[in-house]
């Protein structure tokens, strides 16, 4: 099948989801069409696996200091700049649409009556899983955002609702992780400003923490390590490290899950999927959750044990064969693949 498969770039989460299932559909001769949004073109990075891919403006959220400012959000938004990009794509040929929430590809695939699927954790929220912060407006946001005819809804527990596991790096091999010589915890707080929580991380002299980020390049301060933003390294310090402190999407919790880490996580204000996630972990006993960056809860998340390692199965894989099999009426076979095996 020739197959557009959207990917929303405001987040990495849905990059790195987006790429296990990218290569496991070409490994099956998909000829795939690949749509960044939600990021302008100079500031993706690591995507050179996804080529041939094209970039369109799409919808994303203005955040400052870990909350969404609703109001330049909606002065950011280019309605007939949207309309062009949907234009600008040609329908001919294109089987299926594939949508990581990604509104352009999604949109498309109505426009032109092509069936679409939709692959990740927002689509779980049409289902009875946990919940908070919901309000009309951010109900509307999920449906209507990157609307599909499908949607495979991913995350940590079933909860009795048709969802599957969660799709991490095939390479994030549990086996190969190796203590460093030195412990340390990995932070990637991307919402945050760096100066916010570096100061309640140096209250802990006895931990080291690295930190990925923006707005520092390679330094250290006491006993708090910064690095600059590279895939191959942060896997790498992911295999290695006690715990993960971040902020509470999908991907990275999930990838810290699988590996059997440490969680420490701070939802984005006014956030519905991240203070729902922040829920979800401490409901199911996988992490611990703070509102505001908080020196406490990073004490009692250093005292705390790490949890036995999910290892979940190649989902991306799961998902990409029964796409192939090309019977989308027949999902309950795909999720009793996905959770026999996890």
């Amino acid at each position: 099948m020739k197959i557009l498969y959207g990917v929303q770039a405001t987040g990495n989460g849905h990059i790195s989801r987006s790429r296990e299932m990218v290569r496991e559909l070409r490994d099956r001769g998909h000829e795939l069409q690949v749509l960044f949004s939600g990021r302008s073109a100079e500031e993706l990075w690591d995507v050179e696996d996804f080529r041939p891919y094209e970039v369109r403006r799409g919808f994303s959220f203005s955040v400052n200091r870990g909350k969404i400012r609703f109001l330049k959000t909606a002065l950011n938004l280019r309605p007939l700049t949207f309309l062009r990009d949907l234009k600008s794509i040609d329908p001919k040929g294109i089987d299926l649409v594939i949508s990581d929430y990604e509104p352009v590809s999604a949109y498309f695939a109505r426009k032109n009556n092509i069936f679409s699927i939709g692959v990740g954790h927002q689509y779980a929220f049409a289902h009875p899983v946990p919940i908070r912060a919901s309000d009309p407006g951010s109900r509307a946001i999920l449906k209507y955002f990157a609307p599909v005819d499908l949607g495979i809804g991913l995350h940590w527990h079933h909860f009795n609702a048709p969802v599957l596991p969660p799709i991490v790096p095939a390479h994030l091999d549990i086996h190969e992780q190796v203590a460093a010589e030195e412990p340390f915890h990995l932070v990637y707080l991307g919402f945050e400003k760096s100066s916010d929580y570096e100061k309640i991380l140096l209250q802990f002299p006895l931990h080291q923490f690295v930190v990925y980020s923006s707005e520092k390049g390679v330094m250290s301060k006491g006993n708090v390590r910064y690095k600059g933003f590279s895939r191959h390294g942060f896997l790498q310090d992911l295999l290695r490290c006690e715990g993960v402190i971040c902020n509470a999407g999908f991907e990275l919790p999930s990838e810290a899950l699988h590996l059997g880490k440490k969680l420490l996580v701070k939802p984005l204000q006014y956030q519905m999927e991240q203070e729902s996630n922040a829920a979800a972990l401490e409901k199911l006993g996988l992490g611990i959750s703070m509102q505001r960056l908080s020196t406490e809860k990073v004490g009692a998340y250093l005292k705390s044990e790490r949890p036995p390692a999910k290892n979940w199965p190649n989902i991306a894989g799961i998902i990409a064969e029964w796409i192939t099999e090309n019977d989308f009426s027949d999902f309950d076979t795909l999720l009793r693949r996905a959770w026999q095996e996890a």
